[in-house]
Formats: structure tokens, sequence, C-alpha cells
């Protein structure tokens, strides 16, 4: 007997329960050792009803329901009769029966149909032998169907569904070692119009004897769950994968590459001109119409050929077209695509019009890429291969992802302005063609150690001097861009002025050193909180006087590396000054 058969147990005239069923076990939880010589009033909730004890005095039949108490403390709804029994010595005794309320043995079924998560139990063999209506809607089939088939099994059993594989080997599992097993996937259901992903819960079903006999799994769907997790992933990825360069360019690049990676099949993005060129970004709206190139684009298919416009082309966006809207707003744009939508890109190019119908382009989103209150660019993300259109959270989500890209795409054009003033101050400072000396021959020639430090507050010179004699000065001020380009510059007018009064090598070094701790002095006072300021100024210097009358050559040095002496067989000594 089930909890839904009948329990059987045998009472005496006082009311002590003397015989116990194994239905009555199945039912209430407890064993005869439990109950055996017990009061039959303590397995009930409450006093007996007045009828019932009305019927027991008069020793006659009685029926009706009756509430006892579960083994494990829950209430349990009985319908119960009780037959009057005498035995040889004229002793009354009560035969009693229990089962379970038809009204209740149906809520619990209809319960258990309508669950609205997966259910099903399966066999020793690992065959399903009952499923829920939940169950039968999420693989598309009755479950006549499915009765006698495992997990994922086709109906004619010749395949295993996809995804599927590794559900079937858990089963079997839970029915080797009798212990739960959690199992999570991401799947394509035969009734399902998308994929899930389904966390799935698979508990052994044993016998009194703790036997096992089965398997029952139970699904919840926690597609939002898993989605949540990716797009935190993609976000936190993203972090190392855009941006890592300072270059405009390939910023653009990683943002696409990131995007196709997790839930775009094409991606495009657009920069203005002038933020490749590092100049300084129009502000939108109302700024007139915008010169864009396409700087990157990325699809899952090989080659990009949805692409209307090639890498590095020129092209402008007509303002009622969504990227247009876009931009004018300043805000991300979620499109399906429609006849209205397809007549909109056609205002902009016919080509485009042709990619959506040629590819079976559906959903788009238009995100502009902004960044401290400035538009730099915009980028468009498109699907055609995955069959669900974008969502809101997809939205959200290019959002964040075009937000990063932005910031290193200003960082970048920033980096790319101040090196192009920096160079050009260094250029003007730093001597091009030395004057001819009588004295000696010159030559030179300035290598930076790297494109990204490579202007900085390194210098050279050469300066004449009275008697034919001529100075030789090679400088260096620590760090990079203009900061450091400025104060390169002082300091070799510095040095000019201060060889005009010829001092000797090691004095003009001194009067240097007093120059530095003056400039550093008023740049403290001025409040420089600039990050890339190293919080006070550092240089090195080496100069030398050569007189051709004497053919001595005076050398001091400041921090400077020695100089290096190439004799005329090629032999180089580096000098210790």
């Amino acid at each position: 007997m089930g909890e839904h058969g009948v329990a059987s147990a045998a009472v005496d005239a006082r009311g002590v329960i003397v015989a116990w069923s194994t239905g009555a076990r199945d039912l209430l939880g407890y064993g005869p050792e439990e109950v055996l010589g017990r009061p039959a009033a303590e397995l009930l909730t409450g006093p007996l009803p007045a009828p019932a004890g009305r019927s027991l005095t008069r020793r006659v039949e009685w029926r009706g329901p009756l509430d006892a108490r579960h083994r494990d403390g829950h209430r349990v709804e009985l319908e119960l009769v009780a037959h009057p029994l005498t035995d040889a010595a004229g002793e009354a005794r009560w035969f009693v029966t229990a089962t379970v309320p038809e009204s209740v043995a149906r809520l619990r079924g209809w319960a258990l149909d309508q669950l609205p998560v997966p259910i099903a139990l399966f066999d020793q063999d690992g065959l399903a032998v009952a499923t829920n209506s939940a169950m039968e809607g999420v693989m598309g089939r009755p479950e006549k169907d499915l009765l006698g088939r495992r997990v994922g099994e086709s109906v004619d059993g010749r395949r295993k569904l996809p995804g599927f594989e590794g559900l079937d080997a858990a089963v079997r599992r839970v029915l080797r070692t009798g212990e739960p097993v959690p199992y999570e996937a991401w799947l394509h259901a035969p009734g399902e119009a998308r994929e899930h992903a389904w966390l799935v819960s698979l508990s052994p079903l044993k016998d009194d004897a703790g036997a096992v006999r089965g398997t029952c799994l139970v699904a919840l769907d926690s597609t939002e769950q898993f989605l949540a997790r990716r797009r935190l992933t993609m976000v936190n990825e993203s972090g190392g994968r855009i941006g890592s360069t300072l270059d405009v360019a390939r910023t653009a690049e990683e943002l696409a590459e990131v995007c196709t990676d997790y839930f775009a099949d094409f991606v495009m993005v657009d920069l203005l001109d002038s933020v490749l060129a590092g100049e300084e970004a129009p502000l939108l709206p109302g700024a007139g119409p915008l010169l864009f190139r396409r700087t990157a684009q990325r699809s899952v298919l090989e080659g990009c050929p949805e692409a209307a416009i090639p890498v590095g082309s020129r092209h402008t966006y007509d303002e009622k077209s969504p990227p247009g809207r876009a931009l004018t707003s300043g805000r991300a744009l979620l499109y399906e695509v429609d006849d209205t939508v397809r007549r909109l890109w056609a205002a902009d190019s016919p080509t485009r019009d042709r990619s959506i119908d040629t590819y079976g382009i559906h959903s788009l989103m238009a995100v502009p890429l902004r960044a401290r209150g400035v538009t730099l660019g915009l980028s468009l993300l498109a699907r055609h291969r995955t069959p669900e259109p974008f969502t809101e959270d997809d939205l959200l989500l290019a959002e964040e992802l075009a937000a990063r890209a932005a910031v290193c795409v200003d960082n970048a054009r920033r980096y790319t302005r101040e090196h192009a003033i920096a160079l050009g101050l260094q250029r003007s400072l730093l001597r091009h063609h030395a004057p001819r000396q009588a004295a000696v021959e010159i030559a030179s020639r300035y290598q930076p150690a790297s494109s990204r430090a490579g202007i900085g507050g390194d210098w050279f010179d050469v300066i004449p001097l009275s008697g034919a004699r001529v100075a030789l000065v090679v400088g260096d001020v620590v760090g990079h861009g203009v900061q450091a380009s400025a104060t390169m510059g002082r300091l070799r007018t510095a040095v000019r002025t201060l060889a005009d009064v010829d001092l000797a090598p090691d004095e003009l070094l001194t009067q240097l050193d007093d120059i530095v701790l003056r400039l550093d002095t008023e740049t403290a006072a001025d409040g420089d909180d600039d990050a890339d300021s190293p919080g006070e100024i550092g240089a090195t210097c080496l100069y030398a006087v050569y007189d051709p009358t004497t053919r001595q050559c005076t050398m001091a040095r400041a921090g400077h590396p020695p100089p290096a002496l190439v004799a005329p067989d090629g032999e180089v000594e580096f000098l210790d000054l």
C-alpha cells in the first residue's frame, strides 16, 4: 500500500493499538514497534469527534473524516471506518481502516501535473515511467511518446537529441550511486522555440530498505540567471580585452571582437574622422553633418560579407536613419528590422538595404560611443544567424561595452594629440642642422627607445665658444610628454646662457643643478597636480668643451652615462669622469 492506498489497524477496548499494517506505516510513517501498545488517540491531532465517541460506546460501525499526525509532524486528512469486533473472551475490539480522501488524492495529482516545472520519473534501467504536463510541453511530445525511453532519446529511439547526452549519463550515475546529482545544461529542447539554460535536480527514489528503485528529474528554467552570469563575465573580460593599447583603431577592433564573440552576428564601429586625427570631437547634437570613418567591423561569417562600407572609408549618416537618430539623441536604440526601418536605412545607402535583405538581418542596435560628454563615434550591432532578436538586456550590455570602449578611444585620442604637440615642441627645440664648426665635425641622430615613450626630455646641443672652442651637450629630463619637453627647453636655454659666461664644465653643471632645484620649487608652489608629473624634476647632463688649440677635451657629467671614445682603429672606450 502506498500513501494513496488503504491503511489498517486494530484497537482494543481500552483504545490501545494492538495491530498495525504496512499500509498504515506508509500512510503515517510509524513502524509497528513505534505504535503497538500506545493509545490510538496519541496519533490524532485533536479530540475524537462526538459522533465517533457515541458509536464506540454503542459498539456500532462509524465512518467519517479524521485528522491524524504524520510521524514527521504534518497533518494527514483521512477517511476512517471503524468496525466493531468481539474476541473469544467477549472483549470488544475495533478494526480500523483509513484512506486518503479521493478529493485530496485528486488535489495531489493535479498539483503534480499542473506544476509549471518539468518533472519525469525513471525506473532502474533509466527509462521514463511518468512525466507531467510541463515536461510534455518542453519535449514537444505527449507522455505516451516519452515513456519507455531514456532522457533525450528521439521518439524512434535511434539517436540522441543534441545537448542531452550528459543528462542521460547523470541519470545513470544517480541509479548507480544512490546520491543526488545537480546538472546544468544549455540546450534547445524539442518543444521550445529557443535555447534555454536548465538547472536539473536528479534525486534517487528508494524503497523501504533503502534500495534505489528509480530517479526523479526536476528541471528549472535558469535562463535569466545564466544570461546574467554570462553578461557579468563578458563585462569583466571586456575590461582586459578592450583598450589594451593606446591605439584608436585597435580599440575599435577590440570592441567589435568582444561583441561578436558573445552576442552579435555582425558589428560595425565608426569613429568621427576628427577623433582618428587626434582632434577635439565636436559636441552633439546640432553639430551639422558629421564625417565618419569605418574603423572596424567583424562578422560571424568569414570575410565580413554583410559590410556595405569597407574599413577606412569615410561616410555620413542621414539624421532619420537608425544610426542618425541614435547620434542625435545620444542614446542607444534597439530596432526590429521591418519595412519602415529598411526604408530609413535605404535613405543612407541602397547597398545597406540590399545587405539586410541578402543576409536576413532582423535585429539591430545603434549605440553611440560617448566619453566625458562628447560623442566619439557609433557602434552598430546586428543579428542574422541568431534567431532571437536583441533584448533590452542586450542593449544595456552593448551600452556598457561601448562606454568602456569610448573612454579608451578618448584616452588614445588625447594621447595622440599630446604626442603630436610634444613632438612639435621637441622638434622646435632640438637642432636639426648644427652650424659648421672649424674645430670639429658634427653628426647627430635622435632615436626614441619606443614609439610610446618617444617624446620626452632628451636633448643635445652644439654651442660655439670663444677661441674656436666648441661645447658639446647631451641631457635628459625624467619623464615623457609635453611637461618633460617644456622642462628640457628651459634647461637647454639655461645651458646655452651659462656657456656664454665661459664656465668650466664642472662649474656649469653646478649652476645648472641650482636651476633645476629652483624649477622644482616653482612647480611645487604652483600646485601642479598633473598625474603624469613625477613630483620633482630630475635631469642628467653631460657637458664637454673641446679646444682645438690645445687639442684637449674637458668634460663633466651629472648623472648621465659616460661618453664613448672611438679610436681611429675602431676601438671603443667609455671614459670614467
